[in-house]
């Protein structure tokens, strides 16, 4: 018996602003890769919310204190209790990569996740590029473009229903 390899999945994540489709890329990030899709996989980032969004820039989410409203001003903190060092690499970032979020120290991501809205190159080889958008980049302009207000939120709740791993082959 053989291990799927990782590229044969895509994540579907359900939003309340509709549906994202994402490639993975383990051939420059596979332990950043293995990292997202076992989270996706026991149903972390399932209930969880964008919690920073920058029109031309990024949406940011992943947060699991983002579940809880009463946790609002610590959201952008949580994750999933180790981190994962990190795999930079020469994918560009550009409108619809998928990346890892971090704190100042290279090796601090965990579970939080950005996609690009504009082309943040000045991120290249500084955070871990780890997949792009393959369907749903109307979706992604919906979420980058919503109105926000301090620390970036978003007024209204851009939640995260669901990140759900398929095979690419099942997505037509």
């Amino acid at each position: 018996m053989s291990t799927p390899n990782p590229a044969e999945k895509v994540a579907v994540i359900k939003t309340t602003a509709g549906e994202m489709v994402v490639e993975f890329w383990p051939d420059v990030a596979p332990k950043t890769v293995e990292n997202f899709q076992k989270l996706a996989a026991k149903g972390f980032y399932d209930g969880t919310a964008f919690h920073r969004i920058i029109k031309g820039f990024m949406v940011q989410g992943g947060d699991p204190l983002t579940k809880d409203p009463a946790m609002q001003a610590r959201w952008g903190t949580g994750g999933p209790g180790y981190q994962v060092k990190a795999e930079f690499n020469e994918r560009s970032h550009v409108r619809g990569v998928l990346s890892m979020a971090r704190s100042q120290h290279p090796d601090s991501a965990g579970s939080q996740f950005f996609i690009c809205h504009g082309n943040p190159s000045f991120l290249d080889r500084q955070y871990t590029a780890f997949g792009k958008l393959i369907r749903g980049d109307d979706v992604l302009e919906k979420l980058a473009t919503c109105r926000t207000g301090g620390q970036d939120r978003p007024v209204e709740r851009q939640g995260i229903e669901s990140v759900t791993l398929v095979e690419r082959s099942s997505i037509a």
